[in-house]
């Protein structure tokens, strides 16, 4: 992508960017999100990292929420991650 992702601390959100046929989709998911679905037990994780590490599954969740009708900039929930039951 033409921009890094970025972690912004004052909304709590990792903003990054999904290329979805040639195109550069902006999208962003909290702190939180992160936090309880891929670092539960773990106080001291970072959002930027768990975002990076995780990014293929992250990635696939904003062009399913895009292929349902959303529109950008993708905001990220709890169940677009959710762990497969």
């Amino acid at each position: 992508m033409s921009q890094a992702p970025y972690y912004d601390p004052g909304s709590a959100r990792v903003y990054f960017w999904v290329s979805v046929d040639g195109v550069a989709v902006s999208a962003s998911i909290d702190k939180a999100t992160l936090h309880y679905r891929y670092h539960p037990t773990s106080g001291t994780d970072d959002p930027l990292s768990t975002y990076t590490s995780n990014a293929t599954v992250i990635d696939e969740a904003v062009r399913t929420r895009l292929a349902a009708g959303a529109r950008e900039p993708v905001m990220l929930r709890d169940p677009d991650i959710s762990a497969r039951r």
